[in-house]
């Protein structure tokens, strides 16, 4: 199937956090030293459509961003939440049980909830902390916005760079400034699981 045609936009009407998905998307392809045919090539879309996506000169579909993430191994926060300044209103989606976008990295295992919708503020999905050390992770996790975080089952240690390590189980909770580097261990016999709302 040929590349999905994202909907063009002039630069003023594109929300504020497009320059924002923008420069993540561009600072994550030059952190691997990627240009922009190859970033394009891996990721399955145009280079034309890269470069706009970069410069905040069109919206990209669902697909597009999806396509990135993998590409360029972005942490579902840095890509997914894009801007609620949508002129639609009475929105909604639907996630049923099991039916979220799963996403892997190392340490963490994320099921998306209600990603169908693209533009929106929150991004609320499901983790399984795969984690037994911090040092599993390579750096601190930061990223723009705020998080909450709800313990669903087992028991966490939740880790940040400017407080003491925070032991969590069933039942607590957390809201914190994501740019603050974070991260999460499980602690218990199974590995934890917990409910995210990332807020742009």
């Amino acid at each position: 199937m040929g590349e999905e045609i994202p909907r063009e936009t002039s630069g003023m009407d594109v929300p504020e956090d497009g320059a924002a998905l923008g420069r993540s998307v561009r600072d994550a392809r030059r952190a691997k030293g990627w240009t922009l045919e190859e970033t394009g090539r891996i990721a399955g879309i145009g280079r034309s459509t890269l470069s706009k996506i970069e410069n905040n000169q069109t919206r990209p579909s669902f697909e597009i961003v999806r396509r990135l993430t993998q590409a360029l191994d972005m942490n579902p926060p840095q890509l997914f939440v894009q801007s609620g300044q949508s002129g639609v209103t009475g929105r909604r989606d639907f996630t049923p049980k099991g039916g979220g976008e799963v996403r892997e990295t190392p340490t963490y295992h994320h099921e998306l909830l209600c990603a169908e919708l693209a533009s929106k503020r929150m991004l609320p999905y499901v983790a399984t902390i795969k984690a037994r050390d911090v040092s599993e992770f390579d750096t601190w996790i930061r990223h723009s916005g705020e998080e909450f975080m709800y313990v669903l089952s087992g028991d966490l240690t939740f880790f940040s760079e400017h407080y003491r390590p925070l032991p969590m189980t069933a039942g607590d909770s957390v809201y914190y400034d994501s740019a603050m580097g974070h991260g999460c261990i499980s602690t218990s016999d199974e590995d934890a699981q917990v409910l995210w709302v990332s807020l742009e």
